[in-house]
């Protein structure tokens, strides 16, 4: 699994102008190939009246969906190139849309790649990203005398506290990087003079 990714952290849009084309850019997080038709779709019925939609997206922390079209642009002029800066810039989770309104001079092949990924490019510094990173989760289990201190030093160390639960012991569910563990057993072990208990769970993807 890949270590971290990057996203974009809203969805937006940005405009281009190339030789009196409109180029609209419309990104978005997606979490499921669904959700990416579902934004492309919506897309397309808002600028019914454009020239073209063409659009791309990569589901998966290791990229393992990606898709495009050129939406009657010539073969691998529009999708592709929008779908290789996302690639580039090691997007995931992503869709982008670029919704032309031809301006009545021709940009030839060369000229559509170059305005169709700078598009995407353009529009991903005006939108913003943000970096997803692996977390181990794992559970501490503790009791009460020293839950508290224990959550409190726990927050006051930026570590990601996900829930606290109480009964006969109390449970705190954190999130942390897989090179973190090892020193953080030995940290909990030293705090809690070994009475906590530290059990690994499974991975999931958080703010770096």
């Amino acid at each position: 699994m890949q270590d971290e990714y990057r996203t974009v952290a809203r969805a937006g849009v940005h405009e281009t102008e190339v030789n009196r084309s409109r180029f609209l850019c419309a990104l978005a997080p997606a979490a499921t190939e669904q959700e990416a038709q579902a934004f492309i779709a919506a897309v397309r019925k808002e600028h019914a009246d454009a020239t073209h939609n063409c659009w791309a997206y990569v589901i998966g922390a290791d990229a393992s969906v990606q898709k495009a079209s050129d939406d009657g642009e010539p073969g691998g002029t529009a999708g592709v190139p929008m779908l290789q800066m996302l690639l580039r810039r090691d997007m995931r989770y992503v869709v982008a849309v670029v919704t032309r309104y031809y301006g009545g001079i021709k940009l030839g092949a060369g000229g559509l790649i170059r305005a169709y990924g700078g598009a995407v490019g353009e529009a991903l510094d005006a939108v913003g990203t943000r970096t997803r990173r692996r977390f181990r989760l794992a559970t501490v289990t503790v009791d009460h005398q020293r839950a508290g201190k224990l959550e409190n030093d726990l927050r006051a160390g930026g570590r990601e506290v996900r829930d606290v639960r109480y009964a006969e012991a109390v449970t705190i569910e954190i999130a942390l990087p897989d090179a973190e563990v090892a020193p953080f057993k030995a940290w909990l072990a030293d705090v809690t003079s070994g009475t906590a208990r530290f059990e690994p769970g499974g991975e999931a993807y958080g703010d770096a």
